[in-house]
Parts: structure tokens; sequence; C-alpha cells
């Protein structure tokens, strides 16, 4: 049986813009089903239940998203799915619900984890999430690092004290936390042995961060603090005044890095991927013997590394290699798989130009 302080929010307001032209703003990614196992949300929350079951479950999401997330998630109770007035990043986020579950429970301990991460092992996940709520209940702030199977420049790194352990139950010190490096840092942080990607997933009790962003985020702290409690009659109108005017930052930039009660534990083989693009798609899906993976008909000849999902037709393939053709009622992408990172380059230009029916 799970305790009943411990809560889990998860963050869902993305928009997946390198998902284009399947991820929408009514429809983003973490609404979509990649892997025939339910969309991204549906698994996030079917593998925490163990721990965190959904009645004590919190989204926070947008207004575009939000009707899309009630309907695939009828076992969270529709009060508990928040549509954020604005973007603000993951520090107001955790902030609106550190102080939205403190009014509720004030021994409340929060897990935040994001809405649209990929873990194919969640028994070795959950192994490790029980022992950072513990250390959260403790009052220390616990972050879940992913052992670095390259040195990846788009991740941020969580710097572990030397005795630690990948899949050890027992939290670490956290000695720093980096950003973005260049492919020379981030070469010698996986050749160091104590580094770890950060994967986004923070504990603490909600009176711990609530503290926390106090002092280090004081501005966002105070015009949350003003809000009345969850369930009050002016909470809504009040969140629509106040959240917009909270600081665009991370709980990163904004809190872990500058905290001195951080600790940290440093998953092995979880199985674990942030699917950020539609080549960690292709990676992530069985391939044939030229390594085409494909989510519809497909005649392929002479072809080799190529991702197709186009649903309701036949995609013919002759003599060409690593492309990603993705077609939709209204759009059809075809890009080098290599250039994948970049797909969202193509949804600020639809921006610019004013094509919201393609958004």
């Amino acid at each position: 049986m799970s305790n009943s302080h411990y809560y889990g929010l998860i963050l869902a307001g993305g928009r997946g813009t390198r998902f284009w032209p399947r991820s929408r703003k009514s429809r983003s990614k973490q609404v979509l089903e990649f892997f025939g196992q339910g969309t991204l949300i549906q698994q996030t929350v079917e593998r925490l239940k163990a721990v965190l079951p959904p009645e004590r479950l919190w989204i926070l999401t947008n207004h575009h998203l939000r009707e899309e997330i009630v309907r695939q998630l009828p076992q969270v109770p529709k009060k508990q799915i928040l549509a954020e007035p604005a973007q603000r990043n993951t520090a107001p986020a955790i902030g609106l619900a550190s102080h939205i579950l403190y009014s509720i429970d004030p021994d409340s301990v929060l897990g935040v984890f994001p809405a649209d991460h990929y873990i194919t092992k969640p028994a070795r996940f959950l192994r490790l999430v029980r022992p950072a709520l513990k250390a959260a209940e403790k009052g220390h702030l616990a972050v879940l690092g992913i052992r670095p199977r390259w040195p990846e420049t788009g991740y941020g790194y969580i710097e572990f004290s030397p005795d630690f352990r990948f899949g050890s139950t027992k939290p670490s010190k956290v000695l720093s936390f980096r950003e973005k490096p260049d492919l020379a840092t981030a070469k010698k942080m996986v050749a160091a042995g104590n580094f770890c990607w950060n994967a986004g997933m923070f504990f603490g009790r909600a009176s711990v961060f609530i503290e926390s962003l106090r002092t280090y985020l004081p501005k966002t702290a105070t015009l949350l603090a003003g809000l009345p409690s969850f369930g009050h009659r002016r909470f809504q109108q009040q969140l629509v005044e106040v959240f917009p005017r909270s600081e665009n930052i991370s709980i990163d930039y904004a809190v872990m890095e500058k905290a001195h009660n951080v600790v940290g534990l440093a998953a092995d083989d979880i199985g674990w991927s942030d699917v950020g693009s539609w080549n960690a798609v292709y990676e992530l899906l069985e391939r044939d013997a030229q390594g085409n993976a494909a989510r519809s008909e497909a005649l392929l000849e002479s072809s080799s590394g190529n991702y197709i999902d186009a649903s309701g037709k036949l995609v013919a393939l002759l003599g060409v290699k690593d492309l990603i053709i993705v077609d939709t009622a209204d759009a059809l992408l075809i890009a080098n798989r290599h250039a994948a990172q970049r797909v969202g380059d193509l949804v600020k230009i639809l921006e610019k130009r004013k094509r919201d029916d393609l958004l």
C-alpha cells in the first residue's frame, strides 16, 4: 500500500513541435500514441499507479490539451487536471502544485514527472521512485538521474558524489547541476563516471518546495502565496490574474542548482527515453533487416533506415534511405532522419506565416 501523503504531479504543458505534423496544439506529443500501448500520458499514469494511484495524481497542462487529457484519463479526478493560464516553465508549475497540495494536506510529499517520457522497465523505475519519495519525506529535495548512454549535448547533467552507485536505492548527495554542455564537455562528464542525464523528475515535500521558492524565487513565491486555497470560489479567477506574472524559469535554474539539501538516485537500465524527436521513435520501434520502421503499410525496395507513418495508404519507397515520412489529412512531412531535431523549425515558419490551420 502506498503512503497516503504521497502525490504525483505530471507536467503536460508542452507543445511537442518536433512531432509536427502529428503533434498540434490540441493533439500534442503527450496525448499521442507511438508504441501501441496507450498514449504517452496514459503510460505515465499506468506505470505510477502502484506507488501513486490516479486519485492522488495532479496534472498541469494548457487549455488546448485539457479536454483531451480529461478524456484520456477518466481515472484521474477531473478537478485535478488543471490548465495553466500561461506557460511559465517548471518552477511556477511546481510552486502552484505545492501550494494546492499544502492547502489540502500539509504533510504532502510531491513527485514530479514529465508526461511524455517512455520507460520500458517500470518495475525498475518504481524501485527508485519509492526511496526518492522517502528521502523527500525526510526533508530533502531529491532528483532521479538517468545513466548516460552517450555524450548527449541536448540534456542537462547531474553530478553525484563519488560514492554513488547506478541502480542503488540509497540516495547520494548531488554536487551540482550542469546545463546542456558542448560535445567536448559532455564526453568528459560521461568519462568521469559520476554524471547522469537530468530527466526532469523531482521530489520534495510541498512545504519544502514552497520554502525553497520563497528563498530563491521570492517574486513568484509571493504571487502564489496570495492564492486562496484550492476549491475556494475565487481560486480560478485569481490564478488567471496571478500565474502569468510568475517568472518563466525551470525548477533546475530557480532552485535545484542553488539548494544545499539535494540528494539523488541514479537509475541503471530502466529503458528510459524522452522521445525527443521522430528519430527517437524510429530508434524505439522494431525495424526490418534494412533498418526500416513502418507504422503503416509500406512497400520498400532498395531502401534503408526509413521511418514511415501514413495510415490509410500504401507508401512505396524505391532507392531512398534515412527518411522520415509522416502523413496526416492536411500535411505531409518528408525529412532526413538525421535532421529530426529541426522539425520544430518548420513550426516556427508556419507561425510566422500565420498558418494557424496547420498548428
